[in-house]
């Protein structure tokens, strides 16, 4: 058995959630070669942790186990987890703790600006766990984030990935009104599996979120993204993308499921390289400004270069 260690401490790293702990006796599919990631350990990648460390935050990039923690980190990138690390949901793809969440922290706004400004961070991306227990299902401390931010760090571009809000009037409005760069929310997969992928969610709640924030602010960027190799069927991924050029999102990226436990919804597939940029052709003939599509693409993976992206993009479709 390989034990863990932290880089940082020294010391054996235990399961952040051991009731999610593998089972020997359920199936995982082998990794192709394409998926296959380094593992990290450089000294910026050291910095990065003890800053996360240094102001109690928490990170997705940690808590979803992303495949590219090694990369960016090493370049001090880092994407911020709030309102706390105990979900109210219980997503099958989602390795992130389901539970009774504690009460808000009111400093973490404050410690997540003071850990973008000594990253020095030029775009961020700020997500957090769904929390249905809190009447606005914590917009207003998405807000409040974004707000101390600015205030910190002025030249840095803020994204935040969302919950959906569900049944939470005037949520959604609160965010848009404290002004984000990109406002993205995860349609996560095709509608015909949510009732077993993402069961708390509905689809149609989420196309019609993002179709909102447009109403609101037409010149924020809207962002979605999906895994596939949970099942889906090709058609069903293309009609996913009419849906959301329907609702005027700007910007789609696809990448591969990766099973974080074998309590998790197993990987049906792995969609190889050539599928991806199939994926990516036809994306970007339905009219989106950016498209990111290949077995390692990730919300947040790139996600400064990709802003930049966009912003070039739109002002080249406006001279056209």
């Amino acid at each position: 058995m390989v034990t863990l260690v932290d880089t940082v401490s020294g010391k054996p790293i235990r399961p952040r959630h051991p009731e999610k702990a593998k089972r020997p006796d359920t199936p995982v599919l082998r990794k192709p070669e394409w998926i296959r990631v380094k593992a990290p350990g450089s000294p910026v990648y050291r910095e990065t942790m003890e800053i996360v460390r240094e102001h109690n935050l928490v990170t997705v990039c940690e808590e979803a186990g992303c495949p590219n923690i090694g990369e960016c980190w090493s370049k001090k990138h880092a994407t911020f987890m709030i309102l706390g690390e105990i979900c109210t949901r219980a997503c099958a793809f989602c390795n992130v703790r389901t539970g009774l969440p504690e009460k808000l922290d009111l400093d973490e706004p404050t410690r997540v600006a003071d850990a973008t400004l000594k990253l020095g961070l030029e775009h961020v991306v700020i997500t957090s766990v769904d929390r249905d227990d809190l009447e606005d299902g914590g917009a207003k401390h998405f807000a409040d984030v974004i707000r101390a931010i600015r205030e910190a760090s002025p030249k840095t571009t803020i994204e935040v990935l969302t919950p959906d809000f569900l049944r939470k009037p005037g949520a959604l409005e609160t965010v848009v009104e404290a002004k984000p760069d990109v406002f993205n929310h995860n349609l996560e997969t095709v509608p015909s599996l949510y009732l077993t992928v993402r069961p708390g969610a509905r689809y149609f709640h989420s196309i019609r979120l993002l179709q909102r924030v447009k109403e609101l602010d037409r010149e924020m960027f809207t962002k979605s993204g999906i895994m596939v190799g949970l099942g889906e069927e090709r058609n069903e991924v293309l009609q996913l993308m009419d849906d959301l050029r329907v609702a005027d999102v700007d910007f789609l990226t696809i990448g591969q499921y990766l099973q974080p436990t074998r309590k998790h919804h197993p990987v049906d597939r792995f969609v190889t390289p050539e599928e991806f940029k199939s994926f990516a052709t036809v994306a970007s003939a339905k009219g989106f400004l950016l498209v990111s599509s290949s077995p390692l693409t990730r919300s947040s993976h790139h996600a400064g270069d990709d802003f930049a992206k966009l912003r070039a993009a739109r002002a080249g479709a406006a001279r056209a």
